[in-house]
């Protein structure tokens, strides 16, 4: 078995690194100016700006399509592997891409000029009254000028902003919901989200006498967290437009930036480096301590969201199965089948999502607990149904035989009907865990730093996708690897004291 994982990891490696250096298409427009666009294959960020505005241009005579991505750092690989023409992004986070990569310039013309402000609540006059009060203070006095002049220019780095002596916390806590995949203005360093935004929105809760709270999370996330409560505030270069004030409210601008377009400057020559890729997305800034937390959180979530779907598929395989036995627990049987038809209806993405901002809205519930409860409900329908099929296959002579014996139900259940099931039905059990294991993948849209979302940030910062998603697979390849021998070993196992 360790010589298949082996085997496995290297082929793994052997076809991305195959398709990670091969290009997809030859068939490309050259982007030279912004009526280029016309007729090409633009890449955005999904619900950004550049999104609003390249869909202008979508579905026109000249065929103009454009590529929608959660990430800007897929949207920047996709434009380096030309399966897009361009990429339409802010300057400042265009120009942190283009910096480590010489294959890629940003054109000299821009394509819009627009204003960022911080998204709040409708109805939420109070705290908008607040802000707009503190930023205009803090312009006055010169310190959004001050923050901004630490992240661009000449001064970078030599003035970063500090909470004044004296400051008090008396207000609460202020909440803000951000994106930390956007260099300058929101980004992870040391283990930390930094930036632009964080910088001015930490100076704003100063005023107000409050203390900040940062939750990253997928940047089309963070209106939907600000309207159900989950977040006071959203912050990540978001741009205000006639569609978002129909669903949120904005405070006045605190800076300005331009929309540019990144296209490919001729073809990348260089050199494969493995050792110098793996430093840069692993053992510089430690970034692989991004990995080990996700790693950790994916670990518990899996681990403690099986046991508790386990349990909650047991009960609801014995009603079940006793119904159909015994002809008796009617609404119970009933609300179990509405429970499945449901569960089993819907993504697991939007069970999460309603979890998060419907069920839990007004309980502040540790993102964690909330991801294992989704993930419990989620599994607890499929190890149901498995449990169900096997409590069914075992003959009925086996519950004569238990009955014969003066055992009651229950106990003929537990003790003859179950052990037998659970060995019938284990390898799907040990296939649902391992499913259940990767579909934790998806707790990033809460803002949750699992395995996936831990590559995420390593990407967002290296905009190298072949690295972090190499590690990442293989991670989760071992993991499944070492499950499928474990339940090998307990099957050889129980076969054994069948003899």
């Amino acid at each position: 078995m360790k010589k298949k994982i082996k085997i496995a990891v290297f082929m793994m490696f052997c076809i991305f690194a195959f398709t990670g250096c091969t290009n997809s298409s030859d068939k490309s427009k050259k982007v030279e100016s912004v009526e280029d666009i016309t007729g090409a294959k633009i890449g955005v960020q999904l619900g950004t700006t550049g999104d609003i505005y390249a869909s202008d241009y979508e579905g026109d005579d000249a065929g103009t399509t454009v590529e929608r991505y959660n990430k800007m750092a897929d949207a920047v690989q996709a434009l380096k592997q030309k399966k897009i023409d361009c990429v339409i992004i802010d300057e400042q986070p265009a120009l942190s891409v283009t910096k480590d990569n010489d294959d890629l310039k940003i054109l000299d013309e821009e394509f819009t000029n627009e204003d960022y402000a911080i998204c709040i609540a409708k109805g939420n006059d109070d705290l908008k009254e607040k802000i707009n009060s503190a930023l205009k203070e803090l312009k006055d006095d010169g310190t959004i000028d001050e923050i901004i002049s630490n992240y661009i220019g000449n001064n970078a780095g030599k003035n970063p902003y500090h909470t004044p002596a004296g400051t008090t916390y008396d207000n609460g806590t202020l909440v803000a919901a951000t994106n930390a995949t956007f260099p300058p203005y929101e980004y992870y360093e040391d283990e930390k989200v930094t930036g632009i935004d964080i910088d001015i929105i930490t100076a704003i809760a100063d005023k107000l006498g409050m203390k900040v709270e940062i939750s990253d999370m997928e940047f089309d996330a963070i209106i939907n967290s600000v309207n159900s409560g989950k977040a006071d505030v959203g912050i990540a270069g978001l741009t205000v437009t006639e569609d978002r004030l129909k669903s949120i409210d904005f405070s006045d601008p605190y800076t300005n930036s331009k929309q540019v377009i990144i296209v490919k400057s001729g073809d990348s020559s260089s050199k494969f480096d493995v050792v110098s890729k793996f430093k840069n997305n692993f053992i510089k800034d430690n970034r692989w301590k991004y990995i080990v937390k996700g790693l950790k959180n994916t670990i518990i979530i899996a681990v403690c969201s099986a046991v508790l779907g386990v349990l909650l598929g047991f009960m609801v395989a014995f009603i079940r199965a006793t119904h159909d036995k015994r002809n008796c627990l009617g609404i119970l049987n009933w609300i179990c089948k509405l429970y499945l038809m449901v569960v089993r209806g819907t993504p697991t993405m939007i069970q999460l999502l309603i979890m998060y901002y419907v069920v839990f809205k007004a309980v502040n519930v540790d993102k964690v607990l909330v991801a294992i409860i989704a993930f419990a409900i989620n599994s607890g329908a499929y190890v149901a149904e498995i449990m169900r099929s096997g409590i069914m296959s075992i003959d009925n002579g086996q519950f004569e035989a238990g009955s014969s014996l003066g055992l009651s139900y229950r106990i003929t259940m537990i003790s003859i009907i179950l052990p037998q099931a659970i060995k019938n039905v284990l390898p799907a059990l040990c296939n649902e865990f391992i499913t259940l294991l990767k579909e934790t993948s998806i707790c990033g849209y809460i803002g949750l730093t699992d395995l996936t979302r831990g590559g995420d940030i390593i990407r967002s910062n290296t905009f190298d996708a072949f690295m972090p998603l190499i590690l990442v697979a293989a991670i989760y390849l071992v993991i499944v690897q070492l499950l499928t021998m474990g339940v090998a070993k307990m099957e050889r196992r129980l076969r054994k004291n069948e003899r």
